[in-house]
């Protein structure tokens, strides 16, 4: 069998194990949703009258709020879905698994692998249910073409694909599952001090910096613009920088994590 077969014939296996642990063990994935669904729900529903009058020109309008809302909701889905991925790995390291993984005849790589995919697919499926919850409360995308379409999934896919690498390498450092939830936390919080629930020319001037310069609000900036037609100016081109970026930063330092010898 040549390497590349060997690769996916065991990166595959490493997949189905990590969808069957997910199904066994859906708690994690379950509290990880409702966060962003119950956010998105916080505030339409208490929060939208006040906020759509506060960053539009005209008077309350929940609607309007609604559809500048959810972008920012479905990129925080996909943060905290990966928080998920750091103590999945975080308990292989710590359980003994990965050192057994280490004395068999499988594809080296194929371990983190199948931590990545099965995320990501965790995250597309979460993405899913979250937008459905958007669209039963009113999110209506305008105008957005197939083409169009297809780009704000393919940046959805990129955007999980490399937040997902660093929640590798987070979970690779952490002694336990619990120091793993704890180091990811950046994951979810930086939607929160992003552009995520109000614009960023909205905020004070101080604190404007740390919402834009951020990986964040260039990626809902797009997926706004993708999904409502607004001005995405450079921030598609960020956007793919820093997803890049970072997937090629986390697949570099969880490499190198997990083939240091064990002590």
């Amino acid at each position: 069998m040549s390497s590349l077969s060997l690769a996916v014939r065991d990166s595959s296996t490493m997949l189905r194990r990590n969808l069957l642990h997910a199904r066994r063990y859906p708690s994690l994935t379950l509290n990880l949703l409702l966060t962003p669904i119950m956010l998105l729900l916080l505030f339409v529903y208490i929060f939208g009258d006040v906020m759509s009058a506060g960053i539009g020109d005209g008077g309350a309008d929940r609607s309007r709020y609604i559809a500048y809302l959810v972008p920012g909701i479905l990129m925080m889905t996909i943060g905290g879905t990966t928080i998920g991925t750091a103590v999945s790995v975080a308990m292989d390291m710590s359980e003994g698994i990965i050192a057994r993984f280490r004395t068999m005849a499988i594809h080296r790589g194929s371990v983190l692998i199948g931590h990545v995919v099965g995320s990501v697919l965790q995250s597309v499926i979460s993405v899913v249910l979250v937008g459905a919850v958007g669209v039963a409360i009113g999110f209506r995308s305008t105008d957005a073409t197939v083409l169009e379409w297809f780009a704000a999934f393919g940046l959805l896919v990129l955007f999980a694909t490399a937040l997902t690498w660093i929640a590798v390498g987070m979970g690779l450092v952490s002694p336990n599952a619990e120091a793993a939830s704890n180091n990811a936390m950046p994951l979810i919080f930086l939607p929160l001090i992003s552009s995520t629930f109000v614009p960023i020319d909205a905020m004070p001037g101080w604190f404007q910096p740390i919402a834009e310069y951020q990986p964040f609000t260039p990626a809902i900036e797009t997926l706004r613009g993708l999904l409502l037609g607004t001005e995405i100016g450079n921030n598609g081109w960020i956007a793919v920088a820093w997803c890049l970026g970072l997937a090629v930063l986390g697949y570099f330092w969880s490499k190198s994590v997990f083939n240091r010898d064990p002590k």
